[in-house]
């Protein structure tokens, strides 16, 4: 029997500890380090200074596959990254390649890089153990990644700083000694080897997308993964496209087309030994931020895919600091082995092609979750042009290690045969589940896998609300009703329908029909004595939401997909929401963040307590995206009574959703005049909010307190 999934006790929260700034020193850590100080003297033996527009070629493939695979972490921003994307799409055949694949192609260039410091080490104690080095360093960064993902980024952050100002002074003095003759006979080694090149130097780029392994880890992943990792590949491409220039322009051809240290030689050249100290610092810098990167993101592919079964439950373990700690040391056990018996070059190859094959199949898995039409896969960034930019990053891909020669496109290849041995020996009897690709193919009559869909509607349920969303306007104008003590939930049902009837333009007996159906059907959720009856109606212009609170409980009747099967229920509170027909994930948000809610600790109990309609809507909003304001005299807000509302000046940002006048509740205007002892609902963005509780709340409790 297969293994049971997605049990929550069976997975260990991560930390969200990475900001924006954390993200973009991940995404740019891992791509300027052994492409930009180790691996341009090789690119050059092979086109010459051309190795130019091989690392531009390498940048525009990258391209495509850096927008799909945003689009999927920002819909699932789950460890694991491509691995997850993969399995959720395509299915686990696809997972487990893309796992340990990705898994491999991480330890390839995490080792790369401890090697690269290696080298650059040795331009000032020759006699100096490469490998004894390499070892060493990925020992340290192991213990790095060991005290947490915050520590860890810090570590990164600190780097990167360290190597971009480096990078300055060696792009703007270097500048100055360009010799223009070098490069003449600027193609001479042929367009072949120019493309050969760009495979070659592509593992440059690849690690700008990396940072989506540690989804899990990202605050606010809809905002910050993307912008981190456009920010990241816009560097990357200035520093290489700048970088290669100067090092072209200043170092001697038969010099740069030998050297593992191409930064250093070139540096040396303009600046002597001042020179070669400062761009030495630079690598290191460079090469510990891939190291600690790489490790990190490469540990959360042993913990995805043992959440899911596919290899064992050993390394699902985290520890007090947030680590998986099994995956972790497996990880750097794999990247000292690497070190000791695989070469500089070979590294470099066999991750660049199989990174294309996983470029290629995650872009395919755009193409499948669109085209599944699952309304819970509800990306907040967009590929744009679909599905031709989809389509480049299949073909581009796919193209491009034909020409890196038969070895590498022979490891990949070995990879995706690796991956199918290993799913079919040991995961195939512990799993029963499909990707997305089955809702594509549903429309030519095979089964789709529902469980994804509820899977989607769950991580829907952790990522949050986006900045946008209209859940804390649609909770402060809600209508409120209490039922009575006799009142059944059909009953209560009529009634909410009568308050949308008029907001919505429909018949209050369509509306009413419509929900109990839902509910027969086993289309209401019920969870913690919440029911949250739903529909999407066409010809609306945004949701609405209309609460029934019961003191003593209603009864209400699930039913399930038999109506044979009907469960029964006591519920303290009934939200009724209908919302757009044209926007169902706007819509599976809302319900997403009403459940999220009535999750929390004391929820039940506030519910029942809660004094007034005002209380019980204040239940439900953020702490952070609302404020209740009483203009009571002596207190800071006494100040707006007898203000117009469009005259007030709040920040912007910020709107008042309510008035509270005694027993009447007003819809604010502008021209609403305010009076003393009026309770006003503002909602707003986090700023906002935060500026008026520090001119009206933290002034007043200063006050009382006779500061």
């Amino acid at each position: 029997m297969p293994e049971s999934q997605n049990s929550p006790s069976e997975k260990p929260a991560l930390k969200k500890e990475l900001n924006l700034f954390g993200v973009f020193a991940v995404a740019t850590g891992t791509t300027l380090s052994a492409g930009f100080f180790l691996l341009p003297g090789l690119a050059f033996q092979q086109a010459g200074p051309a190795v130019i527009i091989a690392y531009l070629i390498a940048a525009a493939m990258m391209v495509a596959p850096m927008l799909c695979k945003v689009e999927l972490a920002t819909a699932m921003p789950k460890a694991g990254g491509t691995y997850f994307f993969l399995d959720r799409s395509l299915g686990p055949v696809a997972g487990t390649i893309g796992g340990l694949g990705t898994w491999l192609a991480l330890l390839l260039k995490a080792s790369f890089a401890l090697v690269g410091m290696g080298a650059y080490v040795t331009l000032f104690f020759a006699d100096a153990p490469i490998q004894g080095i390499a070892v060493a360093l990925a020992l340290l960064f192991g213990g790095v990644n060991f005290m947490g993902a915050k520590a860890t980024t810090r570590f990164q952050i600190v780097m990167v700083i360290g190597l971009l100002s480096l990078l300055g002074w060696f792009m703007l003095q270097g500048s100055f000694a360009i010799d223009t003759s070098r490069f003449k006979g600027f193609f001479d080694q042929g367009g072949a080897n120019v493309f050969a090149t760009a495979g070659l130097v592509f593992i440059s780029y690849v690690g700008v997308t990396k940072v989506a392994s540690v989804a899990e880890e990202v605050e606010n992943p809809q905002r910050n993964l993307p912008l981190g990792i456009f920010i990241g590949l816009g560097t990357a491409v200035a520093v290489y496209m700048v970088g290669l220039i100067v090092i072209v322009g200043v170092t001697p051809a038969d010099e740069l087309a030998n050297s593992l240290t191409p930064v250093g030689d070139a540096a040396r050249s303009f600046a002597g030994t001042t020179g070669l100290v400062l761009v030495t610092i630079a690598a290191l810098f460079a090469f510990m931020s891939v190291a600690n990167a790489g490790i990190m993101s490469s540990s959360r592919y042993p913990l995805a895919m043992s959440r899911d079964h596919l290899i064992p439950p050993v390394f699902r373990k985290i520890n007090q600091n947030g680590i998986p700690i099994v995956s972790l040391v497996l990880t750097v056990a794999a990247v000292i082995f690497c070190i000791l018996f695989i070469d500089v070059l070979s590294i470099a190859k066999l991750a660049s092609a199989f990174q294309l094959v996983l470029f290629a199949l995650i872009c395919f898995a755009v193409i499948v979750m669109r085209e599944s039409n699952i309304e819970s896969y509800d990306p907040s960034f967009r590929t744009p042009l679909y599905p031709w930019v989809p389509l480049a990053g299949i073909l581009g891909p796919c193209w491009l290690i034909t020409q890196m020669g038969t070895g590498p496109t022979l490891f990949a290849v070995g990879m995706v045969v690796l991956g199918v041995i290993w799913f079919f020996a040991y995961a195939s009897k512990r799993i029963d589940r499909g990707g997305a690709i089955y809702h594509v193919f549903e429309r030519l009559g095979q089964r789709r896998f529902d469980g994804l869909d509820t899977e989607l509607r769950g991580i829907m349920k952790e990522r949050g609300l986006r900045a946008n969303d209209p859940f804390d306007e649609v909770v402060a104008t809600s209508e409120i009703m209490e039922a009575g003590e006799d009142t059944d939930f059909d009953a209560i049902t009529h009634r909410a329908a009568e308050r949308l009837a008029p907001l919505v333009g429909l018949d209050a007996a369509r509306i009413a029909t419509q929900f109990l159906e839902g509910t027969r059907v086993g289309a209401t959720p019920v969870t913690h004595g919440v029911a949250l009856p739903h529909l999407r109606l066409p010809g609306i212009s945004r949701p609405f939401l209309v609460v029934a609170r019961s003191r003593r409980g209603l009864k209400i009747d699930v039913g399930d997909v038999m109506p044979s099967s009907m469960t029964h229920r006591d519920v303290h509170a009934v939200f009724f929401l209908v919302s757009p027909a044209g926007d169902p994930a706007l819509h599976l948000r809302i319900l997403a963040q009403l459940a999220g809610c009535v999750e929390q600790a004391g929820f039940q109990e506030d519910w029942v307590s809660a004094r007034s309609h005002q209380a019980l809507r204040e239940v439900l909003l953020r702490d952070d995206r609302y404020l209740s304001l009483v203009l009571e005299p002596g207190s800071a807000a006494a100040a707006l009574a007898g203000k117009k509302i469009r005259d007030i000046g709040f920040p912007a940002g910020s709107l008042v959703a309510l008035v509270r006048r005694g027993s009447r509740t007003l819809v604010p205007s502008g021209s609403l005049e305010l009076e003393s002892d009026d309770r006003l609902t503002v909602i707003g963005d986090e700023s906002g909010i935060s500026e008026l509780k520090k001119t009206y709340v933290d002034a007043s409790e200063s006050t009382e307190s006779g500061f």
